[in-house]
This record gives structure tokens, sequence and C-alpha cells, in this order.
């Protein structure tokens, strides 16, 4: 009994606890298949809810390598790009302790794009050229740099941006936005055939509204009534239970859609902005026909010939201009004269290209400037030794873009062209010349300038010290120079020819230019900028400030006191005072010196 007992007991002891071993481990099995089964499903309702996007948008939280800066890759572009937007990756702090020190901010170099000249047939300068400003880059709406990918038609943009009562506007628009988004689901549902026919008819109403009005002023009498119908409607189809993710489906769509037309057609008014600013206006279009139509209907030699003398006299004051455009150099020269206190002993050349010569001559020829005398040049036909670079080509522009993480700025900078080094050659008999561009209009007497002792310097310029050459270092080379010396702009320049051909400085640029091409750097027009600033170094005499105001091309906000005090006015810029995208409080320094009464003005219906 004692050992049936105990054979009992012992299957007591060990075989109940083995049942709940086996127990366990089919529970433990059903749990592991459970959770195989969970873990997935809400793996990907989490990334459905939360990082589901449609193509093209990726998750706010998804940050973007920064791009590698090149520092040499300097290249023209008709519309010029400033630095890349860079973001960088965000790091979890570690648990252990951390000590936090300020970012370091560290300065990129510089990109230095050329802004080439744009003509359209009789073409005017259109360079791109802005004044050198310590300004903010505007930002688009998406908070992003906006004139790093559009330049400066957003400059234009924000400073001519007008505030717009659209508020019932922006009301259908939404209205429509929601309807679209139901309509599908609607249309689905069985016997809802009313209200998928009511959608859709408020739907093709308002989008013939919206199609024919751009402000709430446009809109037609009725549209309470319509955005009524439409808010009926909506409320109707949101009653009914629908499958969300075909809602959010087609809002997605929508809004697709929607970014993408922005986009295109901020792209769009970009481009359009372009245009207008590197094409030449109908109407100078017109006047340059005319006046060459008119020319070879009329014998002018005698007159010509008459002023022949006074074109090589180095004892007279001689201006150099070099224009394509007649209003603009006819502006240059009546404002000198204007200010003038003896305009008989004032010389000006008027250096053009062959499609434009016979017009520009004509229209000298018309027109008097009190006692002044007026050359036009055809650089085509001008006889010079370097016939390569005797191609006519309007001083040059760039701009420079400077970025740090904090900080982003651009500058920009106007320099001679390839033909401002052919002038001590074009003009053997001359020792001192004063060398204006066209978008100049002269406010004071300029006689002082002739008596000026520029200590030997060849270059007498207004200098930019917002942008040093030491900001450059990795644009202009291993060359000796000091990087504290600031950089000069082209506009006003008194030129001293006899020191000039002493240092043989054409000779010099040319070397320069060929020594950064045959690196292979094909940019002529950058090869130019650096073998202007090197040629110059140490032979350019900073003018006073009052000699010369630039931005008037640009910026908005140029001093009142600066203007009116200021010898000279550049309008160095794409809004140029001739054209209708000109900034309208800077037009009127410069249409007072048109001459408003000329029968060919009124022609091609040029009105000042």
């Amino acid at each position: 009994m004692k050992g049936g007992g105990g054979g009992g007991s012992g299957a007591s002891a060990y075989g109940f606890p083995a049942k709940r071993r086996w127990k366990g481990l089919v529970i433990g099995v059903l749990g592991l298949v459970f959770l195989s089964m969970l873990v997935p499903l809400v793996f990907l309702l989490g990334l459905y809810n939360g990082f589901h996007t449609t193509a093209g948008y990726a998750s706010d939280s998804q940050s973007s390598k920064p791009d590698v800066f090149q520092p040499n890759a300097i290249e023209p572009k008709k519309e010029v790009e400033g630095f890349i937007d860079e973001s960088r990756e965000t790091k979890g702090l570690q648990p252990s302790k951390v000590e936090e020190k300020p970012p370091k901010v560290e300065e990129k170099p510089p990109k230095v794009d050329a802004l080439p000249t744009h003509t359209h047939e009789n073409g005017t300068k259109v360079d791109g050229k802005v004044q050198a400003t310590h300004r903010m880059i505007a930002m688009d709406e998406s908070g992003k740099p906006c004139e790093w990918k559009f330049g400066s038609y957003c400059i234009w943009r924000e400073e001519n941006r007008e505030v717009i009562k659209d508020s019932m506007i922006n009301k259908l628009k939404d209205q429509l936005f929601v309807a679209r988004a139901y309509y599908p689901s609607i249309a689905k549902l069985p016997k809802q055939g009313k209200l998928t026919q009511e959608l859709k008819q408020n739907i093709q109403e308002l989008e013939r509204v919206l199609s024919e009005s751009t402000t709430d002023l446009d809109l037609p009498l009725q549209i309470e009534k319509k955005s009524l119908n439409m808010e009926a409607a909506i409320v109707k189809a949101k009653s009914f239970p629908l499958d969300c993710n075909n809602v959010d489906k087609k809002l997605r769509q929508i809004y697709d859609m929607t970014e993408d037309e922005a986009s295109f057609h901020m792209k769009q008014s970009a481009f359009l902005f372009q245009l207008a600013v590197q094409t030449m206006p109908k109407s100078l279009h017109c006047l340059s026909m005319q006046l060459t139509v008119e020319y070879f209907r009329t014998d002018s030699t005698n007159l010509e010939l008459s002023q022949a003398e006074k074109y090589a006299d180095p004892t007279l004051y001689h201006y150099i201009i070099f224009s394509k455009n007649i209003l603009a150099s006819s502006v240059v020269i009546n404002s000198t004269v204007s200010h003038a206190k003896e305009s008989g002993n004032q010389v000006f050349h008027v250096l053009t290209d062959g499609q434009n010569y016979f017009a520009m001559k004509l229209w000298f020829l018309r027109n008097s400037y009190k006692d002044a005398t007026v050359e036009v040049l055809n650089v085509d036909h001008v006889k010079l030794h370097d016939e390569e670079n005797a191609t006519f080509v309007l001083p040059q522009e760039f701009r420079i873009s400077f970025r740090t993480l904090t900080h982003s700025r651009t500058e920009y900078m106007s320099m001679f062209s390839h033909l401002h080094y052919l002038l001590p050659e074009i003009f053997k008999n001359l020792d001192k010349v004063v060398v204006l561009e066209d978008d100049v209009v002269v406010q004071r007497d300029l006689s002082a300038l002739w008596s000026l002792d520029m200590g030997g310097k060849v270059n007498g310029a207004a200098q930019s010290c917002h942008v040093r050459l030491g900001e450059l270092k990795s644009f202009l080379g291993e060359h000796s120079y000091n990087q504290d010396d600031c950089t000069w702009m082209s506009g006003l320049n008194v030129i001293d020819l006899a020191k000039w051909r002493e240092l043989d400085l054409s000779q010099i640029f040319r070397g320069l230019v060929s020594e950064k091409l045959s690196k292979q750097d094909k940019s002529t027009d950058a090869a130019a900028l650096r073998a202007s600033l090197l040629t110059f170094h140490g032979q350019v005499y900073a003018l006073d400030n009052s000699w010369s105001v630039y931005g008037l091309g640009h910026d908005y906000k140029v001093n009142v006191q600066d203007i009116e005090k200021a010898a000279t006015l550049h309008y160095n810029g794409y809004l140029k005072p001739w054209l209708e995208l000109g900034i309208p409080k800077y037009k009127a320094h410069w249409k007072k010196f048109l001459d408003r009464e000329d029968l060919f003005l009124s022609k091609c219906n040029i009105n000042p």
C-alpha cells in the first residue's frame, strides 16, 4: 500500500508540474503568434497615417543633405541663382550630460555669377546689374530664399506687392476645394444622383465665376447666393458616412495640383519679368528704325565735317559713352551739358554697334546740346590692332552671393567690358577721358574731374566696400593683392589714358583673361571680372561718395538726401528708367532730360 501510495504520490509530484509547463508553452506560442500579427498591423497603420504622402512631397521631418559648394565654379547664367539652400540634419542628444555651445558660424566662399548682356534686335543694355547693399534675401511663401531661385524678380515682387481685397474669392476657392474632394465619393453612393448633380452644378458654377474674377469687385451680384448653395451642398455631402481614405486621397491630389500650379505660375512670372527687362520696348525699336530710314533720306555730311576737328583735340573735355539705346545716351549728354558751366569745351564720343549707328548719328545731328559736340562711332568699322576683342559689348555686371548659416546677402558689381581696354588705341590723341554709362544722370557740373589729382592712379572710380578683395580670394586666385581693398564700380570713371599706355594695362588684362581661360574655365565674363579687378589693383583712385549714387535700378530705399546731393545718379539694375518696370519714384530724375517734343517720339508713341 505504501509502495502504491508512494507511486501515486510520485506521479502527483512530477505529472502536474509537467502539464503546467506544457500549457505555459502553448500560451507563449499563441502570444507570439498574436504579437507577430499585431506588430505589422500597427506599423502599417502608423506608416500610413504618419508618413503617407503623395508623389513629389516628402515628410516635414525629413532633412535634406547640404550641397557641396565649389568655390571656382563660376558660370554665366541668364537667370542667375545664388547658393543652393542648405539644411542641417538634426541629431538627438545622448542621455549623458552635454555641454551646450553656441553654433560656430563659418562663412562659405562666395559664388560669383555673370549677368551677361541680353539684347533684342537693336536691344538696349539690359545687364542684370544691381547695386551692392546689405539686404536679407526675400522669402517665398514656403519660407525659402526666393531670390536664390528667381533672382531680382523676387525683390521686385516683394516691393510691388499690393494688398488685394479678395476675402470672398478665397472663401469660394475653399468651398470649391472641399466640394471637389467629396464629389467622387458622393457619386459612388446609390440613390444619391440628385446630390451628385447638385454638387457638380455648383462646382461648375464656381469654376466659371473664379475664371472670370481675380478680386471681390469682379464677382457677380448673386455671388452670396451661389456661395450659400455650395455651402448647403457641402453640408449634405458631409452628412453621409464616407470612406475617409477616399476623401483624403482626393484632397492630397488637389493639393498636389494646386502646388504644382502655383510653382508653374511663379516660374512663368519670373520668366516674364526677365523677358520684360531684357528686351527692347517696341516703342524704342520703332524709334531706331524710323531714324535709320530717315538718315538715308537726308544729307548731313557737311555738318559732320564741320565738327570733326574737335574730336581729337586734347585740350577739350572728352566723355566716352558705350550705348545701344538712343534715348539713354541722349539723357546722359543732355544732363551733363545742362549742368556744365561751359558746354563749348565738351566733346561726347558715343560708341555703338553697326545696327544702331545710323539711327544714333541722325538723332545727334537733329538735336543740339548747347555748344557741346557729339561724335558717334561704329565700333564695327574702327580699325584696331586687337580685332578679336573689338566686338561691341556693354559694361559687364556680376552678382556675388555670400551665405552663412545665419545670414545671406547678395552684392552686385558693374565692370569694364573687353571693349573698354581698347580705349587707348581708339583715342590715340587723348590723354584723359571720363567714361559714363548710358544709365547715368548727371546732376552737377563735372568740370572739376578734369583738374582732379589722382596721385598717379589710372582709374578714378566709385568704390563699393561691401565687397572686399579678400572675400573673393577663392575667385581671384593666389595673386598678390591687399585683401582689405574695396572693389570698384563702373558708371562714372576718370581715366588717365597716358598712364594706361605707360603701364600697358590692356596687355596685362588680356594676359589675365587668357590665364583664366587656359584653366578649363570657359566663362569669358567671369574671366573678365577677375582680370579687371587684378589689372586695376593699386591703380584705382577712390572718388568721393558725393560724386556718384548707384542702385537706382533696383534699390527702393536709396537715401533721398544722397540722391539730391550726388553729382551723378547710376540706375544700375534691372529696373531701368526707360522701362515700364522702372522704379517710379526715381524715373522723374531721368525723364526731365528727355526732349518731349521731338517728332519721332510722337511717331513711335513714346510718352515720357
